[in-house]
């Protein structure tokens, strides 16, 4: 619940009336649509339940931009109280010397109780430093998981994959039975990311960034993550794959038109999708290679945290620590979770969520859930990676190039880890 702020230390008497002005706080975000509305409608919520803050959100446009116009109006002193920064962006806006508070230090001192363990396994050390803190507060929630067109599964007689081995087994009889076996929609944050994680391989020197700046280098050129490439190249050229290039969407439209079998999207997208799939579909975990000794551990989350901005006053802190509070109430959570698709981020959400049959009607929404509660490994809390979205510009301009036969995933992997080294260590030097 809502801790109220001193009424004394608020009111102002006026005559023989007293009054209190409300707090104003602002949160820059970077979604649109549906996932927009929503915003709105929390702060809403937020802004109904008590009456001592008022919140307004404001979009600013793709996540990319309301990292940069943060960062921005930060150096110029202008910056809002709260700013949603996605998952590539997070070593950005946590290494900026001073832009932020961290969210578990603004809620104690504002006197919350805060449990790092009442969040599901998968969630609780993305945004957190190396001893477990919190800096960013997680938001919208997400886990790349494997989608299903239920049709094509039985014409063609076979099961959902839960390793690649067994993919490699069904996608003849998918493909024999007029179906493209397998796309995905963005291979950065699931075929190479998500590679590390789910097979508990490092990803990145100094514990995935986490122990520091200086030195840290990228794993992309590991035997298995080549060997994954080299894969996902063969089954392409033997109409086992399909790839149309970066855009989210492009990948996403081949299964929404029932021509896909399988397709690799995120949790997040099971709301949308139910109102665009032309078939009916169903959904399971992202697979694994069995092949590879300590994989099937939980995947990384996608999405984004929220981050209190410093240089703003007492009462306005006091503002964002209730609201995150309110944010990561079970009620709320649900709501949020039902709403836009993304992961309940806490136990007590899942738990009520359950418990009132929301899974029973709509099961594909609880996989991504249970994904990120599957057992955790060395490997796959996280990864705290400085100008990563530059990184990740860097691997699908070669990621292009091995489905356009310009170059083998061995060259393309050595490519990616020569030019992501030099990013990371500018950035070192940036922040340092």
């Amino acid at each position: 619940m809502f801790k109220k702020l001193s009424m004394a230390a608020l009111a102002v008497t006026v005559s023989t009336t007293s009054s209190f002005a409300a707090t104003n706080i602002s949160w820059w975000h970077g979604m649109g649509g549906r996932n927009g509305e929503v915003i709105n409608e929390l702060s809403q919520k937020f802004n109904a339940s008590q009456s001592e803050c008022v919140l307004t959100p404001v979009s600013k446009g793709s996540y990319e931009e309301a990292l940069a116009a943060g960062i921005a109006a930060f150096r110029s002193h202008d910056q809002p109280n709260i700013l949603q920064v996605f998952d590539a962006g997070s070593a950005t806006i946590i290494n900026a010397k001073g832009a932020t508070i961290p969210a578990e230090d603004l809620l104690t001192k504002a006197g919350y109780k805060f449990d790092r363990n009442a969040f599901i396994e998968g969630v609780r050390y993305f945004y957190a430093d190396k001893t477990g803190k919190f800096i960013g507060m997680p938001f919208n929630s997400s886990a790349p998981i494997l989608y299903t067109n239920t049709e094509a599964l039985k014409k063609a007689g076979v099961e959902a994959p839960k390793t690649w081995e067994e993919f490699e087994a069904i996608a003849p009889k998918l493909k024999a039975a007029g179906y493209i076996p397998l796309v995905q929609s963005q291979l950065t944050w699931e075929f190479t990311e998500n590679f590390f994680s789910r097979n508990n391989i490092q990803f990145a020197s100094n514990n995935n960034g986490y122990d520091g700046l200086a030195g840290t280098t990228l794993n992309v050129t590991d035997p298995n993550h080549v060997m994954m490439y080299e894969k996902l190249k063969a089954w392409k050229d033997a109409g086992f794959f399909a790839y149309y290039g970066a855009g989210w969407n492009d990948n996403q439209k081949p299964f929404e038109d029932g021509k896909v079998a399988l397709w690799v999207g995120s949790s997040g997208s099971f709301g949308g999708l139910q109102k665009t799939a032309s078939m009916p579909f169903s959904a399971t975990f992202l697979p694994y290679w069995g092949s590879i000794k300590g994989a099937g551990v939980h995947s990384f989350i996608g999405g984004a945290a929220l981050y209190a901005m410093s240089g703003k006053s007492e009462a306005e802190n006091k503002c964002t620590a209730a609201f995150f509070n309110f944010l990561t109430s079970p009620e709320i959570q649900k709501f949020y979770h039902e709403a836009t698709g993304y992961v309940a981020i806490t136990t007590a959400a899942y738990e009520l969520t359950k418990k009132e049959g929301y899974y029973e009607k709509n099961p594909v929404a609880e996989v991504g859930i249970k994904q990120l509660q599957l057992p955790g490994g060395e490997w796959d809390k996280g990864y705290r990676l400085g100008f990563y979205p530059q990184i990740r510009s860097v691997m699908e301009r070669e990621y292009n190039k091995i489905f356009s036969g310009e170059t083998t995933p061995k060259a393309a992997m050595e490519t990616i880890k020569k030019e992501a080294d030099e990013i990371l260590a500018r950035f070192a030097k940036t922040a340092g």
